[in-house]
This record gives C-alpha cells, sequence and structure tokens, in this order.
C-alpha cells in the first residue's frame, strides 16, 4: 500500500482550492449581479487647481471661496448710488450702456505689488470718465513681495493718483484674501498692520487724500487681529454677496461702499455707494 507523504498532499490541495476560487464563474456575485471583477477601480483624486498668475487677481476673488453668497439685496433702500469695478481680465468695457443702465461711478484696476500694470487701465480709466461717470482707481496688495509704502508709490506712479476736478475718486487699497498662497501673505498681525499703515501714509503724503480700503470683514480679523486703527481717517468697502452688509470690521460704523454682487449686468462687480450721487461727488472733491 502506498504512503503519501502529508506535506506534497496539502500544498496540492491549497493549489486546487486557490484555483477554484479564482476561476471567473465562481467569482463572488454582488447583489445587482455584477462580479467583483466588473466594478471599476477608484478614481484617482482630483489633482490640485493651480495658483494663478501673479497680476491676475481682482476684488472680490475669494469672496464666495470664503464667504459663501446669500439672497441679492432689497432695491427700496434709500439713497444709494450705483457703480462698478473693473479690472485687466473684462477688457474693453461698454461704459455707456453701464451709464444708460443706471451706473454713476467705477473704480478700475491700476496695479498689483510693484510689477503689474491692467493693460487696459487707460482705456477703462479714460472710457469711464468719457461716458460721464466719476472715475477712480485701485491697487492689488500684495504684503509678500515688496513695502507698503514702496507699493503706494507704484500706484501713485501707474494711475492710482488724483486731481480735484471733480470727476476723480481717491484711490483704494485692496487688502483680501491671498489668491497666491498663504491667506495673510505670510505675515503676523502686527506685521499686516504696520504694512498697511505704511501704504496708506505714503498714499496720503503723495496725493493729500487719504485712500479707501477696500476688504472682508473675515479676513481682516483673521490677518489683522480686527484693527480699529484706520476708521478714522480711511472709508471702508465692504464686500458681501447678500441681502445685508453684515458685520463690519472693528472700528467702521457704517461702509461707504458695499460690492453686492460678483455677477450684475455687463461687468460681474456690482456696488452701491452708501449715499446719493451728490455724496460720490463730494468724495471725489474731497
Amino acid at each position: 500500500m502506498p504512503v503519501h507523504r502529508s506535506g506534497t498532499t496539502g500544498r496540492a490541495l491549497l493549489a486546487a482550492v486557490a484555483a477554484l476560487l479564482t476561476t471567473p464563474a465562481l467569482l463572488l456575485a454582488r447583489p445587482d449581479g455584477a462580479s467583483a471583477a466588473d466594478i471599476p477601480a477608484d478614481p484617482p483624486p482630483p489633482a490640485p487647481a493651480p495658483a494663478p498668475a501673479r497680476g491676475t487677481a481682482y476684488m472680490g476673488m475669494g469672496i464666495i471661496e470664503h464667504d459663501g453668497q446669500g439672497d441679492p439685496p432689497r432695491t427700496d433702500r434709500a439713497p444709494q448710488t450705483e457703480g462698478v469695478d473693473v479690472s485687466g481680465h473684462q477688457g474693453n468695457v461698454n461704459w455707456v450702456a453701464l451709464w444708460s443702465s443706471g451706473v454713476d461711478w467705477a473704480y478700475t484696476k491700476a496695479t498689483e505689488g510693484t510689477s503689474y500694470k491692467n493693460p487696459y487701465f487707460a482705456r477703462q480709466y479714460n472710457g469711464a470718465y468719457d461716458a460721464g461717470l466719476i472715475r477712480g482707481a485701485y491697487h492689488f496688495a500684495a504684503p509678500d513681495g515688496s513695502s507698503g509704502a514702496s507699493q503706494a508709490d507704484y500706484f501713485v506712479d501707474n494711475g492710482g493718483g488724483w486731481s480735484r476736478d471733480g470727476k476723480t475718486l481717491p484711490g483704494v487699497l485692496d487688502i483680501e484674501w491671498n489668491p497666491y498662497g498663504a491667506a495673510c501673505y505670510g505675515k503676523t498681525r502686527s506685521q499686516m498692520v504696520d504694512w498697511i499703515g505704511d501704504f496708506l501714509e505714503t498714499y496720503r503724503s503723495r496725493t493729500g487724500r487719504d485712500a479707501l480700503i477696500y476688504t472682508a470683514t473675515s479676513w481682516w480679523k483673521t490677518c489683522t487681529g480686527n484693527y480699529p486703527g484706520f476708521a478714522a481717517t480711511n472709508p471702508l468697502w465692504i464686500p458681501r454677496y447678500s441681502s445685508s452688509v453684515g458685520e463690519l470690521p472693528a472700528g467702521w460704523g457704517f461702509q461707504t461702499i458695499w460690492q453686492y454682487t460678483s455677477t450684475g449686468p455687463i461687468v460681474g462687480d456690482h456696488n452701491r455707494f452708501n449715499g446719493a450721487l451728490d455724496r460720490v461727488q463730494a468724495l471725489a472733491n474731497g
């Protein structure tokens, strides 16, 4: 009678079972009738969106991402004066159509940091003036690139100045979420306050006017610690895409301008000046 070696038999039996389990007909079926072989592999996670190119930032670029948006504001708030803000990505603007629709003032992006100038600035800035709008210029701050003073100088030298002609508004410092990296541009709260103060002081010394500050309450709290010290001299421009302006940064009891939507007619970014047209003219006249 032959003698079988248990080790060889065990290995043969395991191999036979493994062959049966990998036979397609014997694969375990899912309740919907599909086999495990039919289940597609999980797709790879999406690649992070690349950072935008330097110079392409504009007012309110990160507002929806950080603050969301709600219902549009009521139209029976009185008196408020409609305005728009534009930058290079909007190209040639139909200013006559905007003026005919009830828009009375406009701000155009002039500069960013100390190396970017809006290539459409002259056409946009002068086009608004020629159509009868009161116009002004804004600077998109890049505190991680150079000092506040150097950026204020660059702004004034490249369209951000002011003249007492009754049609030119004082410049705006657009300081908001960093579209290129760290939200607060790598600065501590005290460093950020110093940077902003440096810009504002230089702008005033160059033009004789106090610049407006465009900022979101959420960013101001995060990156300046809700510093109240500029409210006494610098008018506030607040972005909030909702039915009300919401909470303001510390120190300001009211906003001068409210950017209430990024999807308005003709150019998208629409705003309300907190007062009638004569108040816009008063700001322009200093």
